[in-house]
């Protein structure tokens, strides 16, 4: 007993003296939060709280981990602790206006960012920043300043010219808007948001064909853009391409569901092309998400009389009536479908009231809604063809949609920057392969990844969940935490008892692992190494650990001095710190050469030292044993475009679409015309 309860001090020393080994704490719980495990992270910098609650940088951290969250108020009220403690920091202010703009504060978000950039003046994140918050307020004098500002400090910020567009649509200076969307192609062509920008612009000046060309620009670099696919189908429908706008609309859709405009408009045109049945099937999902939008509910009752379901279009006629009593289309087809059920007196008191609005318009007479919805009635193909969303006029229901104004000024007020927590938004080789218990769901069903012998220790019941090989790791939830918390205690225990137990040592390191303890994971892994030298499953961990903790530590040294004010102290990363993790990856292919994960690690580590033959061979010997590995395919297509092969490059990367990964399709946009 007495055994036990020494090993379990030495492994939770920060239990004990949490004043030795806070840094420690910190070190491990900024590593759940580079790793985006945000919930775990959150319960280690509770832990250095609770012990130095006089530190400024849990506070911080854990701000960023509850932003992240989207625990807005929570991180506002962290960032207040952490610049209480030292109000230098640039970073606090920085977490805190994203916090406040996400809860609508917008006085203080700007205060934040004047506040930060009184220490920080070059600081293009913050300008950015500073720039959308005045946009949201509608001060758009205060926007076009900071964006003066902004490009002085980096001219070639194109962010910066298509804000500026924004700004000028919303003071009506449509010029000015193409000046600077122009501008921002020229610096980059490539950047989907200013060709869609700019075609936004083409579409409102009734220039089509030129909308058109550059939503096609625009679509095969952001390709999850369902607003792309909706506007490019309005551009085609004003060309009469009713085909080709329902194929936008179709594609919108399966990007985004529950897109309204998508299924409303996509009904529209399924009815002109006497496609009635599934135009209802539009229709009835309209309904479904706006059960009081009348106008889907009249063009349903269209369709049901269209289809012959008579019954159904009376109830639907009905509901519109029963909403606009003087909606006269509406009486005039319930009369027609009430002839056809043989419902004469109903169709006649329809053809009444129908026949009295009229004889009332000859007298002079008028009523207050219908004079009211005459303004727009039926203005045909000569006149206008689209209508508002918000637009209630219901002899405008033939009409195709368009997203309001309001919903339009939303085009760049979301694009916030953050600071550590932004995604490297540069083209990336897909992740390293792990062995983890947890993987996060894929939109897109790719092979199952499969080893026998990892398959043989699954059904050996030595760990306590099925161990996964996946580069798609999932983070865990408060519930998961709490339990490989206790399943530490629990290996602990086993492992006094039988200290020899290779698997034991083994099982704990995957739940070290897991809560992101990497230090005590690789000490348990070499243990496990040192119990049973042909167990490779422990190498390839350690491998990914080692590479995983260099990963970080060059994140910190590229971040922690534009984050937190102080000079930057580590030691750099070299090419001789990887030799580690590569001897591990030699280790796991001389026991085990028909491991495909491993050589696809060692090659992404050659990749990221920049060793991109060596990188290829090993892809290649990864696609040999496995030629459906979608993953290698990504990786080996962006090698060889690293190395100035693009069309070999296009050609793994077209593979690597067809095979699931659908990112690399945006890959091959960018550098097709490069390779021609």
């Amino acid at each position: 007993m007495v055994k036990r309860i020494l090993t379990v001090l030495l492994l939770f020393p920060t239990l004990v003296c949490a004043q030795i080994n806070t840094d420690r704490v910190m070190t491990i719980a900024r590593n759940a939060l580079y790793f985006e495990d945000y919930v775990l992270s959150i319960q280690y910098f509770n832990q250095v709280i609770n012990a130095k609650p006089y530190l400024y940088e849990p506070y911080f951290f854990r701000a960023l981990a509850k932003l992240n969250l989207e625990d807005f108020q929570g991180a506002e009220t962290d960032c207040d602790a952490a610049i209480q403690r030292n109000p230098f920091v640039v970073g606090a202010y920085q977490i805190r206006g994203l916090a406040r703009i996400r809860q609508s504060k917008f006085d203080g978000a700007i205060e934040d960012y004047k506040k930060a950039l009184h220490y920080d003046p070059e600081n293009i994140t913050l300008w950015h920043n500073l720039t959308l918050s005045h946009i949201q307020k509608k001060d758009y004098d205060a926007a076009k300043e900071d964006l003066e500002s902004l490009l002085k400090v980096s001219p070639r910020y194109t962010r910066a010219y298509l804000m500026r567009g924004e700004v000028s649509l919303q003071q009506k200076d449509t010029i000015a808007a193409l000046n600077d969307f122009n501008k921002a192609l020229e610096l980059d062509k490539y950047d989907p948001d200013a060709w869609s920008a700019r075609a936004i612009v083409k579409l409102q000046q009734a220039k089509y064909a030129e909308a058109e060309a550059d939503f096609n620009r625009a679509i095969p670099l952001s390709a999850k853009n369902a607003g792309n696919y909706i506007n490019r189908a309005l551009a085609r429908f004003h060309q009469n391409n009713l085909r080709g706008a329902m194929s936008d609309y179709d594609l919108a859709l399966d990007i985004d569901p529950n897109n309204f405009i998508g299924h409303y408009n996509r009904g529209l045109l399924r009815a002109r092309v006497g496609d009635d049945n599934r135009a209802i099937e539009d229709f009835d999902f309209v309904i479904k998400m706006e059960p009081d939008n009348m106008m889907a509910v009249f063009n349903r009752g269209l369709l049901r009389a269209q289809t012959g379901d008579y019954r159904g279009a009376i109830q639907d006629y009905t509901t519109v009536i029963n909403q606009y009593p003087n909606f006269l289309a509406g009486y005039y087809q319930r009369s027609e479908a009430r002839r056809k059920i043989g419902d004469k007196k109903g169709a006649e008191q329809d053809e009444f009231k129908v026949m009295k609005a009229q004889i009332d318009k000859q007298n002079g007479v008028t009523n207050k809604d219908v004079a009211q919805n005459k303004d727009e009635e039926d203005e045909g193909e000569g006149g206008k063809k689209t209508r508002k969303k918000s637009d209630k006029n219901m002899n405008n229901y033939r009409k195709i949609v368009i997203a309001d104004d309001s919903e339009a000024e939303q085009r760049y007020t979301s694009d916030y920057r953050g600071r550590v927590q932004d995604k490297n938004v540069n083209i990336k080789l897909e992740p390293m392969f792990a062995l983890t218990y947890y993987e996060k769901m894929s939109d897109v069903k790719r092979s199952v990844n499969f080893h026998k012998y990892i398959e043989d220790l699954n059904r050996a019941d030595v760990l306590p969940k099925r161990l996964r090989i996946t580069n798609m790791e999932a983070p865990l939830t408060e519930e998961q935490v709490k339990v490989h918390f206790a399943l530490i205690d629990t290996h602990t225990s086993a492992i006094v008892e039988d200290e020899k137990n290779a698997s034991k040592r083994f099982a704990r390191a995957i739940d070290f692992y897991l809560v992101q303890d990497f230090s005590s994971a690789v000490s348990d892994l070499t243990q496990t190494i040192l119990l049973d030298g042909d167990f490779f499953p422990a190498y390839f961990m350690r491998a990914l650990i080692r590479c995983k903790q260099l990963e970080y530590q060059k994140a910190e040294q590229a971040v922690e001095t534009d984050v937190v004010s102080g000079d930057n102290k580590r030691k750099e990363i070299t090419a001789v710190d990887y030799e580690v993790v590569r001897k591990d990856l030699d280790k796991v292919i001389d026991l085990a050469p028909d491991f495909v994960y491993a050589y696809y690690n060692r090659a992404n580590v050659s990749a990221m030292l920049k060793d991109y033959r060596a990188a290829i061979v090993d892809y290649d010997k990864a696609i040999e044993l496995n030629p459906d590995f979608a993953d290698a395919y990504f990786n080996r297509g962006l090698t060889h475009i690293f190395l100035g092969n693009n069309k070999l490059g296009i050609s793994d990367l077209s593979k690597a679409g067809e095979l699931g990964i659908v990112s690399a399709y945006n890959v091959i946009k960018r550098f097709t015309d490069q390779s021609e």
